[in-house]
């Protein structure tokens, strides 16, 4: 169970925005603009990283102006902590035959890269279609696998980040905008 905090203490961890509520929106609706443009009339499948990506992926499917279907995998990698376990685990799958569609996964983050280099990888062995990934936040610093997305919304330094999705210990995720965490939180 996660240790409970106070608004004070939940405030006090906030250190500083990054990317602003409507830096996120104008970045989403290009992006949402630039999807609709490359795949009119033809079949795609947004597939959502749970938890963290499931904001990201509500505003982005709403910029998708051409018809498209949403799929939903949650692959386990950070747990409590603000380090990565590097131990990368599919706990909920998809439920379509992807072969009929051009696949977008749909990510919060990319850190070390692993995650997402299994998810590829397992994609690409149920032949789709096409294959891409949008992420909303890259930080190639902390990159462990050789992975770079197809679009980055956004590339950040080596911070360790919350909201818009993004948590720590399954708290701010509920924040409108892309902050610093700040673990010392003083």
């Amino acid at each position: 169970m996660n240790e409970l905090l106070t608004v004070e203490d939940y405030n006090k961890k906030i250190k500083r925005v990054l990317i602003t509520e409507e830096q996120i929106t104008e970045a989403i609706r290009k992006a949402g603009k630039e999807i609709s443009d490359s795949y009119d009339g033809r079949p795609i499948l947004l597939v959502s990283i749970l938890k963290g990506a499931f904001v990201f992926m509500a505003d982005l499917c709403r910029a998708v102006t051409v018809p498209c279907e949403i799929g939903f995998m949650c692959a386990k990698c950070y747990y409590n902590g603000t380090v990565s376990t590097g131990n990368v685990t599919i706990t909920m799958d998809l439920e379509q035959d992807i072969s009929k569609y051009h696949v977008i996964i749909v990510e919060d983050i990319i850190d070390t890269g692993r995650t997402l280099k299994d998810i590829v990888e397992l994609l690409k062995s149920r032949n789709p279609i096409s294959l891409k990934v949008v992420t909303l936040l890259d930080k190639p610093a902390r990159r462990k696998v050789e992975f770079t997305p197809d679009t980055a919304l956004f590339t950040i330094p080596d911070y360790f980040v919350i909201g818009y999705g993004l948590d720590c210990g399954e708290y701010y995720r509920n924040l409108p905008y892309i902050a610093e965490y700040d673990e010392a939180g003083e």
